[in-house]
């Protein structure tokens, strides 16, 4: 623990070149004395610290003693500071450390890129959460993140549907997406997902679990959504579209590769460029809202029902533009 309050106070004097001891027992949370303690241990280790008697003096290290981080851009110093938006972390419990991680990193920085954390944090903000939700994070979550980071056993109470149930599990990591935290979790012979703001319980064990190192959280995450995605289409529909509505299909696709499939599976374009490719929907409802927004540069093949339903879209449509003058029946 002092180590580690020692190192920290080099690297504020290296930060902020002069401070006096109440600024750095505040910073350090710790009483001036103790200040005066670490002062004397670290000269005593060989670190030039100095101080500057006087109204206007304080701490500060001689020599241009410091510790850089040497052949950084301004575009990966800005770019560090990004990677360290304190939202998501503040959620887990670690936005001390992210804190404490961004000092680091600035008391190693030259003089000249000192301004990286506050260009970075005017011109870039993280809302991760989505409108219409509470800001708050779930309130297991730095439980859970605290034993994914110590690999501890933990068990789980979760609400599902109408009931609970509970389940212990090994916690192998936390996965934010739209602003809902999931927890990826190894039970038995496999691993599971579960949304974190449907946890009614946890309690984390003594117990140390073996990880696996080849686990690929990204990769397993990234398989789970595109299978979710895909147990969602239960649907088929065969159309015709104009260039301009194959272009504009991409925007209307539930999943990157909805679109992708139906650009595979288009046949040769006829004389006017159009082509008939098959696309996997949710259900028939939700396809004739999506195809709406295409207008004219779709044709619906099949299934019928769908047909029917844009063709008397179509036809209401053309019903409310015949009158000469808006409003008019």
């Amino acid at each position: 623990m002092r180590a580690s309050r020692l190192i920290s106070l080099v690297l504020l004097l290296q930060a902020r070149e002069t401070m006096t001891a109440a600024e750095l027992a505040r910073e350090l949370e710790v009483s001036e004395r103790t200040v005066y303690r670490d002062v004397l241990a670290l000269s005593a280790a060989g670190v030039p610290v100095y101080a500057d008697r006087g109204r206007a003096g304080g701490y500060r290290l001689l020599g241009g003693y410091r510790t850089r981080l040497t052949g950084l851009t301004r575009d990966e110093a800005e770019a560090l500071f990004l990677a360290g938006l304190p939202g998501p972390a503040g959620d887990m419990g670690l936005a001390d450390a992210v804190a404490s991680a961004e000092l680091k990193i600035l008391a190693a920085l030259p003089p000249n890129l000192r301004d990286a954390p506050a260009r970075t944090g005017q011109r870039f903000h993280l809302d991760v959460p989505g409108w219409f939700r509470a800001a708050g994070p779930p309130p297991w979550l730095g439980e859970l993140a605290g034993a994914a980071w110590r690999d501890r056993v933990v068990r789980l109470r979760y609400r599902r549907g109408d009931h609970e149930v509970t389940r212990e599990l090994h916690p192998y990591g936390l996965v934010l997406k739209s602003g809902i935290w999931y927890l990826v979790a190894r039970v038995g012979d496999g691993h599971r997902t579960y949304r974190v703001d449907r946890v009614t319980g946890v309690e984390t064990t003594d117990r140390i679990f073996d990880r696996d190192e080849g686990f690929d959280l990204a990769g397993y995450w990234r398989e789970q959504a595109e299978a979710f995605l895909r147990s969602m289409l239960r649907a088929e529909v065969t159309l015709r579209l104009s260039p301009a509505g194959l272009r504009r299909l991409r925007d209307l696709a539930d999943a990157p590769f909805v679109y992708d499939e139906a650009l595979a599976a288009a046949d040769r374009p006829d004389g006017q460029g159009w082509v008939v490719t098959r696309l996997p929907v949710e259900s028939v409802e939700v396809a004739y809202t999506q195809l709406l927004g295409l207008g004219p540069e779709v044709e619906v093949l099949g299934p019928p029902e769908l047909r029917a339903l844009l063709a008397r879209a179509a036809a209401r449509s053309a019903e409310l533009y015949a009158a000469s003058d808006p409003g008019q029946r």
